[in-house]
């Protein structure tokens, strides 16, 4: 009876929260100013608009009616079935079978501001190249081009010059992989040191020298060992305009399974190090030769860190030669989603096969190769079209000069202006004294010949990358970053690359999944690490307690700043270095993870202890535990076990999302008998589970202990862990089905596993390349496999074990975003294949037809379409962070931890590559093939959205948007809970409170990316700034939303800083560049910011 009245009161409790939510939407309908009508006579516009809104309005009474209906039904389920608990404990399980979950008595909800809802429906910019379209164009033919083997034959007219002479600009550069063949360390030693060391003595002899360097990751470890002399000698190269960096992050970022938040990161850490050791100077351009495809992320981030052009080199053949065909090589690159041209960016992108010397000068190889001068007879290099380069002499000079030119003229005919751009190097070019010589005095010859004779109508000299950019704006008579009349506006990306023939280079997206997904779990410590530290150093800054507080852990956050930004690099988080390079990464990464993992039980320590006068902090008596501990570098993290006694436990919870979480928290126990208190003492139910150590055998000793949490958004909470009886639900197996409770109608989700092999003559699959013998055949075991079901109140399961690997499924029975999706666990294990590769295919009724959608670099959705006229490889397309697929009916998204490979090679499915096996090299530099397998776990989130009647999903558009429960799952996959077990101290544990660093929510379709502590000129410790990096989402709102499980609403891109931070005053509000190098003047401390959809800004703050 006492449940029963309860019961009652809850729901009448609901019932008057739904009402007064009603009453709330009909007040701001009344009140709003965008909604409320002027007087008078309405003109049709607004006719419609105040009908939509009645409509919206009818909407919401039916909403609220459905809700009321189901809390009637839930009282009337709990009072009339028997649902009562014969012991009086919840959870319990009713008479219909259901399991009966304590209420959660916070009343939460989903406020999406119409016009915010309007981005995603509006116009879009038109471009005149649409990379799907030009998809859609071209035959991918591969005809013999002559010379030029991918392209065409060009001609030219003697007198073309005549009026306006040929400008050539020649840019020397070295490309210097930090890790590949080599790891980072050896290649600097061996190679790179002497680079630098011989560029500020050769630059310095002349000063028509230039050059161009990229990598600030090796430049740094040089300028630390160089001595001042050195340094000044390099500075005044830089400042003189000779030597140039450009992009000037700390790696040259893989653009396909990189993270746009560690893209930033690398970038930001490259940019900080040239400020502090340099100066604001530049970096102006974008330079990437080497990343295998290029995402419209990248210009994205460089227009947002004040650059104004770009250059990109891996792109399809096929599409290199018909943007050549059409002098489309240079283009503005814009945002699908731009509605005029705020996103522009000027790109160039190189006509050839390479970015080596034979394929840089002109069409014909053959001849180029004759002007790398490095590979003169006597060279342990040399051409492979047999006939080598010649020393210029007074002699040779005309001939040779006029066969160079013939080849500039050449290339020059493929772009709009009289302006050429000449790559000069290649790959570690530069190391010896000699090779400078050889080419700069060579090339010197040849200019001044040209120079000296006006007949030939041309400029030549050596150049920086900028100074061709500014040549060809001023050519066109615009300012610089700005559009040339006549150039082409693109949208879209440059997947998936191929070099040649049928070589697509989808085999990356997946290569090594063990690292893909170890950079995710770096990614979100560095995150909530950085966040923790910047909270806990200003607080500490306020309290006066600067001095106890451990402020040089920033020397941490710098070494995982580096060592994750080093990963990044195009040949390390691909997975396409040598196996020794891999395991240097690997050490690299674990030594951070260790490094930002102490970082944050720092900085929990001090902000949950209550009394912050008794704080103490000692380095030898850490006050927690971390959540869980990797033995090397290549093994699966084990969790800690909290070990039971007669005294309390104490654990902390540490949500780095920007908003409350309502989810289910697991940890290892040494009892079955545990009890969980919140910090107030609420019993909070648990569910007990065994902890498997096979697939059929059980530990005696530990145990799975789940219990459901709400945790402050960015913020550290309480709990109580204490040994108790009968308080514990342990699972029992049971089979159950389980389904949507909100919708009678099924879609049929099939999951089925298969295997790819490689080619068996010829051309095989390796690191880079994905070359299949055909369609995927299903994956087949002797055996049948052991299937485990286990069903609680918190989450159900289910667990199949086979030879190769573990699916794990999981659905979790809580309110919110943890229980609107299911959780999918793969455990791979392929060590015993040979020339396989694991893929996981999900099979709908989902009637998408050719189309489906995968995002790039986590930042924006790029639709794709299956074409039957290329190769299976070629439809292949990289996941770092979702796919999806969609009717008019149903979106299903696939949402990932990792980085991987995927596809929809049919309507209704999604496929995605688990794991590659691979026996040999596929003949692209690397010299071994991918057998260093680890035993791998890949997560993922499957989520089924109903389209709305209103929504339409606009499959024909270029451009498509997660809905907001989309982003937060994603958001909460690719950043867990970490659960720091409190250490059991002689003396007790002090009183510790929950620490909530938001004074009020964040509007929900804003991300918080980083709150950065900015570096000081001491390495070890920070200014007194810190840098606030903003994402606001693009949404799509024609999914029927879902109750997130806490407060949701937006508020049209308005933020106000001032107010956000708890106990906090802001002293400083600065926006910034992207990369914190370039500042705009300070707002007052009042102000409100305003982000448009999808806009990322930065700020520096001065919080105390």
């Amino acid at each position: 009876m006492k449940l029963k009245k309860q019961v009652t009161v809850c729901g009448g409790a609901i019932f008057c929260v739904a009402v007064f939510s009603l009453y709330l939407m009909l007040d701001r309908v009344q009140h709003d100013p965008a909604r409320r009508q002027s007087a008078g006579n309405f003109p049709r516009s607004q006719i419609s608009v105040l009908q939509n809104r009645i409509e919206q309005l009818e909407q919401l009474l039916e909403e609220n009616h459905q809700i009321i209906s189901h809390i009637k039904d839930s009282v009337l389920e709990l009072t009339d079935t028997g649902a009562i608990s014969p012991s009086g404990h919840l959870p319990f399980r009713s008479a219909n079978g259901s399991w009966v979950l304590p209420f959660d008595g916070r009343p939460t909800f989903l406020s999406v501001k119409p016009l915010d809802c309007q981005f995603a429906l509006g116009r879009r910019s038109q471009t005149d190249l649409q990379m799907l379209d030009v998809y859609s164009l071209l035959s991918f033919d591969n005809v013999d081009g002559g010379v030029w083997k991918q392209g065409f034959e060009i001609t030219y007219e003697p007198n073309e010059w005549d009026d306006e002479p040929l400008q050539v600009f020649v840019v020397p550069h070295s490309h210097n992989d930090p890790g590949w063949i080599k790891t980072f360390d050896k290649y600097y030693n061996d190679q790179t040191q002497h680079i630098f060391n011989n560029l500020v003595v050769k630059l310095a002899e002349d000063p028509r020298r230039k050059f161009i360097w990229s990598e600030i990751s090796f430049f740094a470890k040089w300028w630390e060992s160089a001595d001042v002399h050195k340094q000044e000698a390099m500075r005044k190269l830089i400042l003189s305009g000779q030597l140039e960096m450009v992009t000037g992050g700390w790696v040259m970022t893989d653009e396909a399974n990189a993270h746009y938040s560690a893209m930033i990161d690398q970038l930001i850490e490259g940019h900080q190090w040239l400020e502090k050791n340099l100066g604001k100077t530049g970096p102006h351009s974008g330079w990437a030769v080497d990343p295998f495809g290029h995402s419209a992320t990248m210009p994205y981030l460089l227009k947002r860190a004040n650059m104004s052009s770009m250059l990109i080199q891996r792109v399809h053949y096929s599409i290199k030669k018909h943007f050549a065909a059409t002098r489309s090589l240079e283009f503005m690159w814009r945002q699908a989603w731009d509605i005029e041209s705020g996103t522009d960016m000027f790109c160039h992108m190189m006509p050839f096969y390479s970015y080596d010397v034979p394929h840089t000068c002109g069409p014909d190889p053959k001849i180029c190769c004759q002007f790398d001068f490095k590979r003169l007879p006597g060279s342990r290099v040399n051409c492979p079209w047999k006939v080598p380069p010649r020393a210029i002499t007074d002699a040779n000079v005309a001939e040779r000069a006029g066969v160079l030119l013939d080849q500039y003229r050449k290339k020059s005919k493929l772009f709009r202006s009289k302006v050429l751009l000449v790559p000069l190097g290649d790959d570690f070019r530069y190391d010896k004294a000699l090779e400078w010589d050889q080419q700069y005095f060579n090339y010197q010859k040849l200019f001044d010949y040209m120079n000296s004779h006006p007949e030939m109508h041309v400029k030549a000299q050596f150049a920086t990358l900028t100074d061709y950019f500014n040549a060809v704006y001023k050519a066109k008579g615009v300012a610089p970053g700005t559009r040339p009349p006549d150039y082409p506006v693109l949208s879209g990306d440059f997947f998936t690359y191929a070099d040649r023939e049928d070589h697509y280079w989808s085999g990356y997206y997946t290569s090594r999944p063990f690292y893909k997904n170890m950079d995710r779990v770096l990614e979100s410590h560095l995150r909530g690490a950085e966040i923790l530290y910047s909270l806990a150093v200003a607080h500490a800054r306020r309290a006066g307690l600067e001095g106890r507080y451990p402020v040089s852990d920033y020397y941490l956050l710098t070494d995982a700043r580096r060592n994750i930004g080093l990963f990044q690099h195009h040949d390390a988080i691909t997975g396409t270095a040598k196996e020794a390079v891999v395991i240097d990464y690997g050490n690299r990464l674990l030594r951070s993870l260790v490094g930002l993992k102490r970082v944050i039980i720092n900085a929990a320590h001090f902000l949950v202890i209550k009394n912050k006068d008794i704080y103490r902090f000692y380095q030898t008596e850490p006050f927690l535990e971390t959540d869980d501990r990797r033995a090397t570098q290549d093994s699966l993290p084990q969790r800690t076990l909290i070990e039971l006694e007669s005294t309390p436990r104490y654990l902390v919870l540490f949500n780095p999302v920007e908003q409350e979480r309502l989810c289910v928290v697991t940890m290892l126990v040494n009892s079955a008998r545990v009890r969980v208190l919140t910090e107030d003492g609420q019993t909070l139910p648990v569910q007990l589970s065994a902890q498997w150590v096979s697939a059929v055998e059980m530990s005696g000793e530990v145990y799975q202990a789940s219990f459901m949490a709400r945790l402050p958004a960015l913020g550290l909470a309480v709990f109580h862990l204490v040994r108790a009886y009968g308080v514990g639900t342990l699972c029992p197996c049971d089979r159950r089905r389980i389904r949507r409770k909100d919708d009678p109608q099924e879609v049929r989700v099939q999951i089925q596993f298969l295997t790819y092999g490689t080619r068996p003559s010829k051309d095989k699959s390796g690191a880079y390349l994905f070359l299949p013998d055909g369609n995927a055949k299903p994956y087949s075991q002797r055996e049948a496999p052991v299937v485990r079901v286990v069903e609680g109140p918190l989450f159900s399961e289910v667990v199949a074990h086979y030879q190769h690997f573990q699916q794990t499924v999981r659905v979790h029975n809580v309110p919110g975003i943890d229980g609107l999706s299911l959780d999918i666990t793969s455990m791979v294990d392929m060590r015993d294949q040979n020339n396989k590769e694991l893929a996981m295919r999900l099979v709908t009724d989902i009637q998408s037809g050719d189309t489906f959608y995968t995002d790039l670099n986590g930042f924006q959705i790029q639709p794709r379409r299956y074409f039957q006229k290329l190769p299976l490889q070629a439809n292949f397309y990289p996941m770092p962070a979702m796919a999806y697929i969609q009717d008019s009916r149903y979106r299903l998204t696939l949402h990932t931890a990792q980085a991987l490979g995927v596809s929809s090679l049919a309507s209704g499915q999604l496929e995605v590559i688990l794991d590659r096996r691979l026996m040999q090299d596929d003949n692209r530099g690397l010299g071994q093939g991918l057998k260093d397998n680890k035993r791998t776990a890949n997560r993922f989130r499957l989520l089924l959205e109903r389209r709305s009647n209103s929504g339409k999903p606009g499959d024909s558009r270029p451009v498509s948007f997660p809905s907001l429960l989309s982003h937060m799952t994603s958001t909460i996959l690719n950043h867990e809970v970490l659960a720091l077990p409190v250490l059991p101290r002689k003396h007790g544990v002090p009183p510790m409170h929950t620490f909530a660093p938001l004074a009020g929510t964040l509007p929900c379709d804003f991300h918080l990316l980083n709150l950065r502590s900015i570096q000081s000129r001491d390495a070890h410790f920070p200014s007194p700034y810190t840098a606030l990096l903003l994402h606001r989402l693009g949404l799509d709102c024609g999914l029927e939303a879902q109750n997130p499980g806490f407060n949701c609403t937006t508020t049209q891109g308005q933020l106000s800083i001032s107010g956000l931070f708890r106990g906090l005053d802001l002293q400083l509000l600065q926006p910034m560049s992207l990369s914190l190098m370039h500042s705009q003047p300070p707002l007052s401390n009042d102000s409100s910011v305003n982000l448009e959809p999808m806009e990322i800004s930065a700020y520096k703050l001065k919080l105390c």
